[in-house]
């Protein structure tokens, strides 16, 4: 796996933020907490947690242009998948009626954008959530599960970890894995990008996976030695 690092609090007005770094690909992720939830929500005693993703202009080889007039399919896809990674990590009856928000932005990218969004929008949700548990906020704490993302693939008939963007545009198979601390799946993404490829493929991918994903919650561990994760993932 490339180089991993986290740096925590790198915008000071948000309650949990994080610039991680993986490889040539550097995301910022940050997280605020709103004290109501969507009309559909209310009264329903239970919160909400969304996210928001996108590239800046210059994070890769040509300029990309700002989506000002909505978001594009891939972003949207994207940001869903977050979102839904970080639901897996929260009990949203203990968290209230408070909607977290989730913003991620690429600063660079070279491979593995979504899935190091992921991974480092955890980091950030937990700092979040620890300072408002210290106020008393919570009944309960309301991250149950840590989590981390990777990516996968097989380039020339070998299969590689956490893919950067000259090994993923020629992948014959492209993976993203999303599991908890303990090693269950949260998501996987996956495709052929050329000829199908048999079971025992992706059985390996998934172990190359889990490996990967394990020493990515070792390293979030590290980073938020401070905070109380959950147990047993």
């Amino acid at each position: 796996m490339r180089p991993v690092s986290f740096r925590t609090g790198f915008l000071r007005q948000a309650p949990g933020s994080v610039l991680v770094e993986q490889g040539g690909t550097r995301v910022l992720a940050a997280v605020s907490i709103d004290e109501q939830v969507p009309r559909w929500l209310r009264g329903k005693e239970r919160g909400w947690l969304t996210a928001e993703y996108g590239m800046l202009p210059l994070s890769s080889g040509q300029r990309i242009r700002r989506e000002r007039e909505g978001l594009k399919g891939r972003s949207t896809e994207i940001q869903r998948l977050i979102g839904r990674s970080l639901r897996a990590a929260v009990d949203l009856r203990r968290l209230g009626e408070r909607t977290v928000r989730v913003d991620c932005d690429v600063i660079e990218a070279d491979g593995g954008t979504r899935t190091a969004s992921i991974t480092g929008a955890f980091v950030a949700l937990a700092l979040a959530l620890d300072r408002l548990d210290r106020r008393g906020a919570f009944a309960e704490p309301p991250l149950i599960r840590q989590i981390a993302a990777v990516s996968v693939g097989v380039v020339r008939g070998e299969p590689l970890l956490d893919l950067d963007y000259a090994e993923d545009s020629r992948a014959e198979v492209d993976l993203n894995v999303v599991q908890d601390a303990a090693g269950r799946f949260i998501e996987v993404q996956g495709t052929a990008e050329g000829a199908p490829f048999p079971r025992s493929a992706l059985d390996g991918l998934l172990d190359l996976a889990t490996a990967g994903n394990r020493e990515l919650c070792r390293r979030q561990r590290e980073v938020l030695a401070g905070i109380a994760l959950p147990e047993g993932g």
